[in-house]
This record gives structure tokens, sequence and C-alpha cells, in this order.
């Protein structure tokens, strides 16, 4: 692998298929900071993954200690303040490409999941997250930043519970996964380790492509569902679909 990841895209991610699965795995022991290099590395994988005729479902997964600990501010700090829209809205068509996908979608958080990288992990349609380890936590208030607006209306939609959302945003509450469980924004909280939670992520989206679902509806119903959310990020300029 290289040395600096986020100068080779090629290296940040992977992509294999475990059954009538495919799986995403952000590579590496870091903290998945979302670069645009990351970006471009993971629409370039849901468009692999998007082009397959075997795929019937999704799992994002993470190596090492973090799902992804939000975007990558040190490479912010190093180029001129206009290009960190380009890194937003290469976010946002992420969000688009994970919304348009005609397939379910199942998050393996394997660590910890902050700011963007939870949003990240919410804009699938499960989350299966590691019991012992990691959490979400929306950092803005903390570290000073301002939300993006489709995070906002993301969050409406995932985190029902308006106390509950309140305190993740504007208290900067670090939810774990037995409180995220019993709140309804985690589908299932799975004990041991990185693989274990990535097996039970696979096993949950195996059983959802073994439906048998047709892909386009379930992007067009998903689309139908949160509205807001994709009334947000579907026209952005940079939604266009990636090459593969």
């Amino acid at each position: 692998r290289s040395p600096n990841p986020r100068m080779d895209k090629r290296t940040m991610c992977t992509v294999e298929k475990r059954g009538r699965v495919h799986l995403i795995t952000l590579t590496g022991a870091g903290e998945h900071r979302l670069s645009p290099s990351l970006i471009s590395a993971l629409r370039s994988a849901l468009a692999t993954v998007r082009a397959s005729p075997s795929a019937g479902a999704l799992v994002l997964a993470a190596e090492g200690k973090y799902f992804s600990n939000g975007f990558d501010q040190a490479w912010a700090r190093t180029v001129p303040p206009h290009l960190h829209d380009s890194m937003r809205g290469a976010f946002r068509a992420l969000v688009a490409d994970l919304l348009a996908l005609p397939m379910p979608t199942v998050a393996a958080v394997t660590g910890h999941a902050a700011a963007a990288g939870c949003a990240l992990a919410l804009a699938h349609d499960s989350v299966v997250m590691r019991a012992s380890r990691g959490f979400l936590y929306m950092s803005e208030v903390d570290v000073g930043l301002k939300f993006a607006d489709y995070f906002g209306e993301l969050l409406r939609q995932k985190v029902p519970d308006a106390a509950a959302r309140r305190d993740m945003v504007l208290g900067g509450n670090k939810m774990t996964a037995a409180e995220a469980v019993r709140l309804g924004i985690v589908d299932a909280a799975a004990d041991g380790g990185v693989e274990d939670v990535v097996a039970a992520a696979v096993a949950a989206a195996e059983g959802l492509a073994a439906r048998g679902w047709d892909g386009e509806v379930v992007a067009e119903i998903r689309k139908a569902m949160w509205p807001a959310v994709w009334g947000k990020v579907k026209d952005h300029p940079a939604a266009a679909r990636p090459r593969l």
C-alpha cells in the first residue's frame, strides 16, 4: 500500500463480492478522512458495483479503529478556501450516489463515525454497528464548523427522536451502539471485532438480496421516502456519475 493513501485512490478502498453482496472496504489503519481522493475512490467503487449484473446488495465497511473521522481537515488547511466547497460538493454527490443505488445498502460501522463519517453511515438503508467500540458523533459544534444543509435533512430523517437529535447536533454527544439501537438509529449492534461486524452486515445484506427486489424500484422508493434529502443532493453539479 502507498505510504500516503490520499495520494493514490486505488489503495484507499477495495471492492469484493461475498455471495450476492458487494463489499466496499476503506483500507488501512488510519482515520479514513473524507478527502477529495477518498470520496472519488468511493464513488468509483459504487459505480463498479452499480455496473455489476450480479449485485444484489451493498455493504460499506472500514478497517482499523475508525469507520470515518469526517472531512479531511488537514487537506483543507493546505488548499485555498474555495476548494473546501469542492470537497463538500463531492461528498454531496456521494450521498446522491448512495440514495440512487439500485440495491439495498448496509453500513458496517466498524469503528468511530464522526461528522461527515457519521453522515456517510446514516446515508445507508441500514446500519450495523460494533457493540464494543466506536460511536456516532456530529463534531461540528465542538470544532466550530457550520453544518451542510443536507446533513440537517439527513439527520432529521435518520435520527427520529428530537431530543436525541438535538443532543447529537447541538450538544456534540457521542452515541454508543447500544444508545443508537435503543433510539432506532442503528439496526443492530454486533459483538466482536471488525470482521464480526462486517460478517453481521453482510448477512443482513444477503437476506435483503435474497428478496430478489427490482433494484431500480428500490432506488425510487428510497428517494420518495427521503425526499428532502434527495432534493438537496440530486442536482448538485458533482453528482454526475464517475466513469468506471
